[in-house]
C-alpha cells in the first residue's frame, strides 16, 4: 500500500513528500540543507540543539525542523536573515557553555560545531563564557570522555540505547549543568554494561568522546546508525 503524499513549499519550491515526514527530511530529500548538530539519520529525533529552526508562513514562531511534521499547503523558509541570526546565537551559546578551544582540541578541523561556526560567520562569542573544569575520564582501556567539550546533543546516548541496545550512557542534572554519565555515574572502567563498541565516539560531533591514540578523522562516522539499521533490515 502506497503512503499518502503531502504537497508543501520549501523556500518557494513546491515538493511532494510522504505523509509524516519531518521538515528536515523533506528538505534534505529535495536538496535543501538545514544545519543541525543533534540530529542523525538512524536515530530518533531529539530537537535539542535548535539549529534547525525554520519559519512557517502564518506563524510568528520558529519551528525545529527535525521534529516538526509536514502538512498540506505548508510554506517553509529555511534560510532567512532572522534564522541566520538565531543560528549564530545558538552556536555562540554552545561555545559559551563549556570549554571550547579549537587549537588544543582533539577534534580540531574535524568538529561539526567548529565547521558550523565557520559557515555561519561566528568569529566571537557575545556571552560570558563558562570555563568548565570537569575531570576527564580516561579510565577505559581506549575510550575517553571529556565533558568540558560536550554540547549535550545526546547522539552518544541514543546510539548506545537504540543501536547498540545497552543504554550505558545517560544524562544527569539539567540544563547547561547536565553531564553524560555511564551506568549510575560510574567511571568508564567500572561500567558493567559498556560493550566497548566505539559507536559513541563515532557519532560525537565534537571532541567530547574519542578513542585514545586514534586520529579523530579515522574515528568519526556519522552514518554508522543508518548503516547498521539498513544491514539489520536485510536479514
Amino acid at each position: 500500500m502506497s503512503v499518502p503524499t503531502v504537497a508543501l513549499k520549501i523556500d518557494g519550491v513546491e515538493v511532494n513528500v510522504p505523509e509524516g515526514t519531518t521538515i528536515l527530511k523533506a528538505a534534505l530529500d529535495n536538496g535543501v540543507t538545514i544545519p543541525t548538530l543533534c540530529n542523525l539519520e538512524g536515530l530518533t529525533s531529539y530537537g535539542g540543539c535548535r539549529l534547525c529552526l525554520v519559519e512557517i508562513t502564518g506563524s510568528p514562531k520558529l519551528f525545529p525542523a527535525c521534529i516538526t511534521p509536514v502538512s498540506s499547503g505548508m510554506e517553509v523558509t529555511t534560510n532567512s536573515d532572522r534564522l541566520k541570526e538565531y543560528r549564530k546565537m545558538a552556536v555562540q551559546m554552545l561555545l559559551a557553555e563549556r570549554t571550547h578551544i579549537c587549537s588544543v582540541c582533539v577534534a580540531n578541523d574535524h568538529c561539526e560545531l567548529q565547521s558550523l561556526a565557520n559557515q555561519l560567520g561566528v568569529d566571537h562569542v557575545m556571552f560570558e563564557r563558562k570555563w568548565t573544569g570537569i575531570e576527564i575520564d580516561s579510565t577505559h582501556d581506549f575510550l575517553v570522555i571529556d565533558r568540558n567539550r560536550c554540547i549535550l546533543c545526546t547522539r552518544c546516548i541514543r546510539v548506545c540505547d537504540e543501536i547498540e541496545g545497552v543504554h550505558t550512557l545517560d544524562l544527569k542534572l539539567r540544563g547547561k549543568d547536565a553531564e553524560v554519565i555511564m551506568d549510575l555515574d560510574e567511571n568508564w572502567a567500572n561500567s558493567c554494561s559498556c560493550t566497548s563498541c566505539r559507536k559513541c565516539a563515532k557519532v560525537c560531533p565534537v571532541g567530547a568522546i574519542y578513542i585514545e591514540g586514534e586520529p579523530i578523522s579515522h574515528t568519526k562516522r556519522k552514518d554508522i546508525a543508518e548503516f547498521i539499521l539498513a544491514r539489520r533490515q536485510r536479514r
